[in-house]
């Protein structure tokens, strides 16, 4: 069976929703203003690992039927835990929360009048946020016409509609790069991508997207992966020219404003030079709908799992909770959400990455027992260990790590993997003999 062009564009639009989020409208600019004169550097390893690699893995875990089972293939114990780890950070842990603190804080908070009660605006607001993506998550078999039809053009008419006011009408000025982008501007692009947090969400929205498909009546297996494909290229293809826009914006303008704790702040600065103060409805429209679509569908993802995984929990049970749930969480503080994020990421992020890595190449690999557990085991050592020293002193333990290649860079895991995978093929020969 074949899919219409009108429903395949349809999923692909839902597809770029889910991923364009909250960390996706901040980080791009921020990008640019730093990396300024080396942006492109910065830009292409930041494509890496937010567009390649989250296309990637909803490829992965479509083909896999799912992460639990993608991660099976390390061992039943750590499918569970990881599994469990990457739906509750990405989810009401960190993630859901994040896309409904993230657009009051950007771009509302800084309008209201001063003075004013923040907390209390902060709760209406959330509340209403919650409100409406739990009830779009009730009805899932709707969820593609309502994001494809409505949410997702409107959000890139305003996208689109603040980056051409901006060519007519901005100031431009390229600054030098900071120390950071000088002379690791790849690497840096590229755990910079880390903050979209978008390779994790793909693991959640693989299945999503796979359900989708077979709701709309590809019901073979080989049809469903074609479409992921198609579906997963045109989206990745609308997220890298919107990143573009953004990562223009940030660079064309590092020289005009100070470099502020994140990309919002550079987005005010934009909004109100070429639209002046009613530019402050766009932006809170912009941030609104692209958190409001995101939030939707890791509500809707994370609930069909562990509704999947225990039969006992209903599904509009579990969205009505992660609603709740997340709903006190978020009224914590962006920065506290923030703060909690950064070393997190840095543990997961790579395992994530390793195990799409290892998911996409299984062929080449099936026969060989010890490569997914000597692999996942090698990285998860060595991020976990770059994590924790952001957050406490690890003396010796820090300084023996130091002596792995780009450690220091956050890129430690890369050679430990490749070693890992080595050992692997060793082992497996020796066991055969």
């Amino acid at each position: 069976m074949k899919l219409g062009k009108k429903k395949t564009l349809l999923v692909s639009f839902m597809l770029f929703s889910l991923f364009f989020g909250a960390g996706n409208l901040i980080f791009p600019p921020f990008l640019g203003q730093n990396a300024a004169d080396h942006t492109i550097g910065a830009f292409i390893g930041f494509l890496i690992t937010a567009v390649i690699l989250p296309i990637l893995g909803v490829v992965v875990v479509a083909k896999f039927n799912g992460l639990d089972a993608l991660a099976s293939k390390v061992g039943t114990k750590f499918a569970f835990v990881f599994t469990i780890l990457i739906y509750l950070s990405i989810g009401p842990g960190l993630g859901i929360p994040r896309a409904a603190s993230v657009p009051f804080e950007m771009a509302v908070a800084p309008y209201l009048p001063e003075n004013a009660p923040l907390t209390a605006y902060m709760l209406i607001y959330s509340l209403v946020f919650f409100l409406a993506a739990c009830w779009l998550c009730l009805t899932p078999q709707k969820l593609v016409a309502r994001i494809g039809h409505f949410l997702t053009p409107s959000l890139l008419i305003l996208i689109v509609l603040f980056f051409v006011s901006f060519l007519f009408r901005g100031q431009v000025a390229v600054a030098d790069a900071q120390p950071a982008y000088q002379n690791f501007a790849f690497m840096q692009g590229f755990v910079d991508g880390y903050q979209t947090m978008d390779t994790i969400a793909a693991l959640n929205f693989g299945l999503v997207i796979a359900t989708t498909l077979s709701s709309l009546g590809l019901k073979e297996k080989k049809g469903v992966m074609r479409y992921t494909v198609v579906c997963g290229i045109f989206a990745g293809s609308i997220l890298t020219i919107v990143y573009l826009m953004l990562t223009y914006m940030g660079m064309a303008s590092s020289g005009v404003y100070a470099i502020g704790e994140n990309g919002a702040f550079a987005l005010r600065q934009i909004v109100y030079q070429v639209f002046g103060q009613p530019g402050a409805i766009l932006l809170a429209a912009i941030f609104t709908l692209a958190c409001l679509t995101t939030c939707v569908g890791l509500i809707n993802s994370i609930s069909l799992f562990f509704s999947k995984l225990y039969p006992k929990l209903k599904y509009r049970t579990l969205v009505v909770f992660i609603s709740i749930f997340s709903f006190v969480v978020c009224n914590q503080g962006l920065n506290t959400i923030l703060s909690i994020s950064v070393p997190v990421l840095n543990a997961i992020y790579p395992v994530s990455i390793v195990l799409i890595v290892l998911g996409l190449t299984d062929g080449l690999h099936s026969r060989n027992s010890t490569v997914y557990p000597l692999v996942i085991a090698g990285t998860t050592v060595v991020s976990v260990i770059y994590a924790l020293r952001t957050l406490l002193p690890l003396g010796i333990v820090d300084k023996v790590f130091s002596f792995i290649p780009f450690y220091a860079q956050g890129f430690g895991w890369v050679c430990v993997a490749i070693a890992m995978y080595l050992l692997s093929l060793i082992v497996e020969k020796i066991k055969n003999h």
